[in-house]
């Protein structure tokens, strides 16, 4: 390393009781002092982490409870580990891993570390790049160090140590300088997400995914700004397991550019939807609640009730609660003279309350032929085309030359695209065909009727001729 860029280092590994900070304790640090060229000083120790170390975490280091029990405790350690790291550069391999478990176990002791950071998992992509794993211990054997007491914190950060040395002398293009840079967030990316990833992101709106190591999709983001969002996943290190995980699982990055924030959060709902990502939590739990339905009843009358969305079902309309439909069906009542016995809105045994007052002419009571009521239904339901809203919403495109459109058709989401502007003023049958059809929900039906009341002016009724 060139001598302008001359610094400490320190190199760290940990054995810990579980894979994240919040709720396990450390059991073994290694911290091997490197000026650049050369390890200067070392500090190693066990310790206790107050709490039973798991079986499985005993097979895979070798360090079982009883070789802890007398161990300090890290509120011990917890000043001279500070003092070693906290105007050093931070190493090791994954090393948001480690940091993240002394960053928060420190803080608990009252330190607050603040360390720029190295990964040596990152850096040997970069430098050794073509290698089939870059897991330390396949790493290593590739390219011939041998590791002692793998597992084991020493073993691990002396091999680390070699590994460091070997990145160092071998890095012609200036990739730890730049790394190092102020303006370099790079270390902060997850260990196996490349920088060339985040370096395509642009700063539009749009959505963004993230992929495991096959590329599945585990979560799905919207933006108004892709990049400055995507960046932001990766600001904090914070120490709980699903965080944690997170990050690990994280290996690649894509997106999707749109013309505004409206089709972004829309976008992202259909996406959340269709892959179901193992992050995304709570747009997959919403779906409408209740519908409006027809059936026949034994006496020949067709019958309007809300009930409960069932899957499959194919009801007339939909409704986030039973006071939205509730109110419709009271319209319809009343527009259509129906029933409200026969429609469930009158419940008990009495006689129908609309039929003293003329506004029912006696179907529950088969004073009026079902053939005569059926046609006032089936007036009602084609009146529901009329009733819900149909209009397209037209906003920004992706560039100068287009708009983006969406569709809302008798109450429901058709579908969204971009057009160019003179099919503004197209009728709604041009339109769909250079629009996407998309499932709707009724987040998103939602979204786009509170879009249409708070900007009027982007609403346009639309032609069906």
């Amino acid at each position: 390393m060139d001598r302008k860029f001359f610094m400490m280092f320190a190199v760290v590994d940990i054995e810990t009781t579980g894979g994240y900070a919040s709720a396990n304790g450390i059991t073994e640090i290694s911290i091997i002092i490197h000026d650049g060229h050369q390890q200067i000083e070392q500090f190693n120790s066990l310790i206790n982490p107050l709490v039973p170390i798991p079986v499985y975490i005993q097979a895979l280091t070798g360090i079982n409870d009883e070789m802890v029990s007398e161990a300090p405790k890290f509120q011990e350690l917890a000043p001279k580990i500070y003092e070693l790291l906290h105007d050093k550069v931070f190493v090791a391999h994954n090393v948001n891993f480690d940091f993240s478990f002394l960053h928060f176990h420190l803080a608990v002791a009252g330190f607050n570390l603040q360390t720029k950071k190295l990964c040596t998992v990152r850096l040997s992509r970069k430098i050794l790049p073509g290698l089939a794993s870059y897991s330390l211990g396949k790493l290593c054997q590739q390219i011939g160090i041998k590791i002692q007491d793998r597992h084991r914190a020493y073993g691990d950060a002396l091999a680390t140590v070699k590994l460091f040395s070997m990145l160092i002398e071998q890095d012609k293009e200036g990739h730890i300088a730049k790394t190092l840079n102020i303006r370099s967030r790079e270390q902060s990316l997850p260990a196996h997400l490349p920088k060339e990833d985040m370096d395509k992101l642009p700063s539009v709106p749009g959505i963004y995914y993230f992929h495991n190591v096959k590329l599945k999709v585990i979560y799905v983001g919207k933006a108004k700004n892709i990049r400055k969002r995507v960046a932001s996943h990766f600001t904090n290190n914070k120490p709980g397991r699903q965080k944690q995980d997170f990050l690990r699982e994280i290996h690649h990055i894509t997106f999707q550019e749109c013309g505004n924030e409206l089709m972004s959060l829309i976008l992202e709902a259909v996406e959340i939807k269709r892959l179901w990502p193992a992050y995304n939590r709570s747009l997959k739990k919403f779906d409408y609640s209740f519908g409006l339905y027809s059936f026949e009843d034994q006496k020949g009358y067709l019958r309007l009730m809300i009930d409960r969305k069932k899957k499959f079902s194919k009801p007339h309309h939909t409704f986030n609660n039973l006071s939205e439909g509730y109110k419709l069906i009271k319209n319809l009542i009343a527009t259509f003279n129906l029933c409200p016995k026969l429609c469930f809105i009158q419940r008990n045994t009495y006689s129908c309350n609309l039929f003293g007052e003329g506004a029912c002419y006696g179907a529950c009571e088969q004073r009026e032929s079902f053939k005569t009521y059926n046609e006032r239904v089936k007036k009602a339901l084609i009146s529901l085309n009329s009733i819900l809203p149909g209009f397209i919403l037209i906003d920004e495109g992706r560039n100068f030359h287009e708009k983006s459109c969406l569709l809302i058709e008798n109450g429901q989401f058709y579908g969204m695209g971009y057009i160019s502007s003179d099919l503004i003023q197209a009728n709604v049958r041009l339109l769909k065909g250079h629009l996407t059809p998309y499932p709707e929900n009724d987040y998103i039906r939602n979204i786009i009727l509170n879009a249409a009341l708070q900007f009027p002016q982007k609403v346009r009724e639309i032609d069906v001729d």
